[in-house]
């Protein structure tokens, strides 16, 4: 490529500025023009002939135009400069320099063409004047073309239906029960009131009654006052489980024609159970009765219907309010059927909530609480009992920390405000009694542990532990009889309860304990009093009933005999301890006279534990004078050999227990 200008000789570019400069110096400029050059200094552009002014009449022009295709090197500095600006201002990369339009052609031809236009600015302030020569750069070449895409072929014709055909076709599959086919050829017909109903008419009996619904509701708009439209539709909303839409359709009928008594019977019949478990729910009616009325409400669903959502959180509610084991995990089950649907439902979430809370499983319950209003920070029923049970869970831990600390009245306080904060919860209140009620018998009060026994089992009838408390408290009460039948009825319903067996023992030692003489009741002290107490006691009676202050009277004598008695048990550490432990009451000899064994496991229905036995035969004889037992029975000792404590006796040592490995003093012979 040739770029013009750029290999002239320096020589003849010199000689050429000298004689413009000579031709200038001449030359004066036109008064009514600005002068060219602003410096007294000239330029190289001054100098070059090619940027002279073109020659005109008048030369009253002296500017010099620049080629917009002269190449940089050619241009005088501050033209160069200027061009250089306008360039670098441009948004848009150099172009490349376009070569000479007056070229040869294989000079032009191997050139690229520029990317973008370029318009350079104006020499100077005369540039408006209209004598210089305007030059532009090349038009660009156009961006890559991309074609068009092709628009899609149109669909091709429909090809016409003989909706009369289809019809007939349909209504035949329908009769030989096959639905399906007779929904194809039913959506082949043109959109009428006769094709929608019949459509749905197919859908209820493949049992998609929703998409039924979808076709009677277009129906009805086609066709408002169609009665058999209509009858079609109440019968969808039935079988949907929705009885007032089902009832609403109905009362549309009756404006022009009249509807049997029959048309509106499922309508209404499922309308009014679903009534009674809503006010049965408002009510005091019982969990049972509420089930009933869903029960009969469900019986006119539509086959493989899933029951309504609120049919189903009614139904929760009165697993809720039935309350015994099965019916609350019942319960469960609805909220977790709906949590399988919806895991952020907090109605589903709460019924959870509130069954477990029920069951004891307070933590699990608060969980769910909490996570409902996660779900729902406005739900008022999450908030209630979120609350709720934080508040009993507090007041029920206070009342177990003063039982602990031996507060038992503050305990009875705390535990009968913590069963006013939920009555209706039959679990969490059961225990609660149950609680007061051992708190009670810590302060001697009987009658109020008893009363609250029976309040606990009203709650719970398995409640075995209120049943255990309240035949203890029966028994502390003094009616050991009845605490003893109360023991066995336990054992006999729930044979394994852990300490049952000692409990009847217990028991029934009481019972024969309870029918000897009692001694602190002869003293007037309860049956913790201390030796300084005691002897207070009979001291205060023995003054009373001395025979010299009741010379005469029998009856004194006979109760200074007994307090004297009660005394010398009582204030013998030894005596007093075989005598509440009913050891004294127990005749060895029977406990070998049969072989059969009581519940308590040891024979002659004595029920005796082997710690007992062990100190008896053992320990309380080894103890020194008035230990161990003597043989009043005919034939004396049945074991042949003394016993420790008794006749005949060693008072020291103890010898090796016999077959049965019995404590020291019993050998067979």
């Amino acid at each position: 490529m040739v770029l013009p200008g750029i290999f002239k000789s320096k020589k003849s570019s010199e000689a050429n500025l000298r004689k413009n400069n000579k031709g200038r110096e001449t030359s004066s400029p036109s008064p009514s023009r600005r002068s060219v050059s602003k410096s007294p200094t000239k330029s190289a552009k001054e100098s070059d002939p090619r940027f002279q002014p073109r020659k005109s009449a008048s030369r009253s022009n002296s500017k010099a135009i620049f080629s917009a295709d002269t190449h940089p090197l050619n241009l005088p500095p501050d033209e160069r400069e200027k061009r250089r600006s306008a360039m670098s201002a441009q948004s848009d990369p150099p172009t490349p320099m376009e070569v000479d339009q007056n070229g040869d052609a294989s000079s032009a031809a191997s050139t690229p063409p520029p990317a973008a236009p370029i318009t350079y600015p104006d020499t100077d302030d005369a540039a408006d004047d209209g004598d210089f020569e305007r030059t532009t750069s090349p038009i660009p070449p156009p961006h890559r073309f991309i074609p068009p895409t092709p628009p899609p072929p149109p669909a091709p014709p429909k090809p016409s239906v003989d909706a009369e055909a289809c019809k007939a076709l349909g209504n035949k599959y329908f009769k030989n029960k096959d639905y399906v086919k007779a929904i194809a050829e039913y959506t082949k017909e043109p959109q009428s009131v006769t094709y929608l109903s019949n459509r749905a008419a197919a859908f209820m009996s493949a049992n998609r009654f929703e998409e039924a619904l979808a076709d009677s509701k277009l129906a009805q708009e086609l066709d408002p006052q169609n009665a058999k439209v209509l009858q079609r539709l109440s019968r969808i909303y039935v079988s949907l489980g929705q009885p007032s839409e089902a009832v609403d359709v109905l009362n549309q009928i009756a404006r022009f024609q009249p509807v049997t008594h029959s048309e509106r019977a499922a309508a209404e019949s499922m309308q009014k159970h679903i009534k009674q478990a809503e006010d049965g729910l408002q009510g005091a009616a019982t969990g049972s009765m509420i089930i009933h009325a869903l029960d009969q409400a469900e019986r006119s669903l539509g086959v493989g219907v899933e029951k309504p959502r609120k049919w189903q959180l009614m139904r929760g509610e009165a697993y809720l309010r039935t309350g015994n084991v099965n019916s609350l995990g019942d319960a469960q089950g609805v909220a977790m059927s709906l949590l399988r649907r919806n895991s952020k439902d907090p109605e589903a979430l709460v019924l959870r909530g509130r069954a477990l809370y029920a069951q004891g499983e307070n933590d699990k319950a608060l969980q769910h609480f909490r996570q409902a209003l996660n779900c729902d920070p406005d739900f008022k029923d999450a908030v209630k009992y979120l609350r709720m049970v934080q508040k009993l869970e507090r007041m029920k831990e206070e009342g177990n920390v003063a039982f602990k600390t031996g507060k038992y009245k503050q305990a009875v306080e705390v535990y009968g405000q913590a069963l006013e904060v939920d009555p209706t919860n039959k679990g969490i209140n059961s225990k609660l009694y149950q609680n007061r009620a051992m708190a009670s018998i810590k302060l001697k009060d009987y009658k109020s542990a008893i009363s609250d026994c029976d309040r606990a089992l009203s709650l719970d009838s398995s409640y075995t532990k209120a049943r255990k408390t309240r035949a203890r408290a029966l028994g502390e009460s003094g009616s050991w009889d009845e605490a003893v039948r109360e023991f066995k009825a336990i054992y006999e319903s729930n044979p394994n309860e852990p300490g049952i067996e000692k409990d009847i023992h217990n028991a029934e030692l009481e019972l024969k304990k309870s029918k000897r003489k009692d001694y602190y009741k002869l003293l007037g002290v309860e049956k913790d009093a201390g030796e300084n107490e005691i002897k207070k006691a009979y001291r205060k009676l023995a003054i009373v009933h001395h025979p010299d202050k009741n010379p005469g009277d029998e009856a004194a004598a006979e109760k200074f005999k007994e307090i004297g008695e009660a005394y010398e048990c009582l204030s013998d550490p030894d005596k007093r301890a075989r005598y509440d432990s009913g050891e004294d009451l127990i005749d060895p000899s029977e406990m070998f006279a049969r072989g059969g064994a009581s519940a308590g496991g040891f024979p002659g229905g004595m029920g005796i534990s082997p710690e007992m036995l062990f100190n008896m035969m053992g320990q309380g004889g080894m103890g020194g004078g008035g230990g161990g037992f003597t043989f009043s029975t005919a034939g004396g000792s049945p074991f042949g050999g003394g016993v420790p404590g008794g006749g005949g006796g060693s008072r020291g040592g103890r010898s090796r227990g016999g077959a049965g490995g019995f404590p020291g003093g019993f050998s067979f012979g």
